[in-house]
């Protein structure tokens, strides 16, 4: 849960851009690349949810 207005918009940003990243892709009508983009933005978004140190000290 974001803790302000800055994180948050930080958060939203992080979608757009993944959005965007997409749609790039999906102009080209190759549902092949669109699955291989898929495929790595999971992976970026695994890789932040999973690093080490976490991102928030409780």
């Amino acid at each position: 849960m974001p803790n302000n207005e800055k994180e948050y918009n930080g958060y939203l940003l992080d979608q757009l851009e993944l959005i965007e990243r997409l749609e790039m892709v999906i102009e080209d009508n190759n549902i092949e690349a669109v699955k291989k983009q898929l495929a790595l933005e999971k992976k970026f978004v695994e890789r932040k949810l999973y690093q080490k140190p976490p991102i928030r000290n409780e």
